[in-house]
């Protein structure tokens, strides 16, 4: 058993991960095109609309990724703690808890005790575990991947107001492209956990609207 921490996963970015940063961005940029409801939809509007849009967008997309960074590190830190209090524990009901909280809870659920023994001896015999976690190209990578999806997710509801002069139109427009995508959003994210996806698609669409109301409320 090699001892360096790794991740189980392989995927630089797991779906459910993909789908919550598609739908931040989503609400980021609905922010920014719902104030033009209540503005006057001139053309300086609608220009100050899109460079806040683009600017937010980047924005909050470095600080979740920075974010998402930090989340890693401190997963690896994590894991190697229980790694190292596992190996110097000799209490058997301890390590088992320890153990059983690094797995997935359905695994650990069905384990027996000689099996979280055997897991025990397995790592009091592996060699000493490196002293400090470092972030690896996936973790960069999926960094990486947060921030494109919070930038490019507004793009599809941005684009109605450059090719559509009056801005009442775009605004209608690009509004149906937001339903549309956070429905979408939602339908995937309902085959990703086994839900209903029609179900969860028109949830999503309605937790979405609401999110971003309170957002425009509280002067988001």
């Amino acid at each position: 058993m090699q001892i360096a921490i790794t991740s189980f996963r392989n995927r630089v970015l797991e779906p459910n991960e993909r789908i919550s940063e598609v739908l931040f961005g989503l609400i980021m940029v609905l922010t920014m095109t719902g104030s033009l409801s209540v503005a006057d939809e001139s053309q300086n509007e609608v220009r100050t609309m899109l460079i806040g849009a683009v600017g937010c967008n980047i924005a909050w997309g470095i600080i979740d990724s920075v974010m998402y960074l930090l989340s890693c590190l401190a997963e690896k830190e994590r894991d190697l703690t229980i790694l190292r209090t596992v190996r110097q524990s000799s209490d058997q009901q301890t390590t088992q808890q320890l153990i059983a909280s690094s797995l997935p809870s359905v695994v650990a659920s069905i384990l027996q005790p000689s099996e979280f023994e055997a897991i025990y001896l397995r790592l009091k015999q592996s060699p000493n575990p490196i002293e400090q976690q470092r972030l690896q190209k996936n973790d960069y990578l999926g960094a990486l991947g947060v921030f494109l999806l919070v930038f490019f997710s507004m793009f599809p509801v941005v684009i109605p107001f450059l090719f559509f002069h009056d801005a009442d139109v775009a605004l209608r427009v690009s509004n149906g492209v937001a339903i549309l995508m956070l429905f979408l959003t939602g339908y995937a994210y309902g085959i990703c956990v086994h839900r209903r996806p029609l179900l969860t698609g028109i949830a999503m669409v309605i937790l979405g609207s609401l999110l971003v109301g309170l957002t425009m409320a509280l002067g988001g």
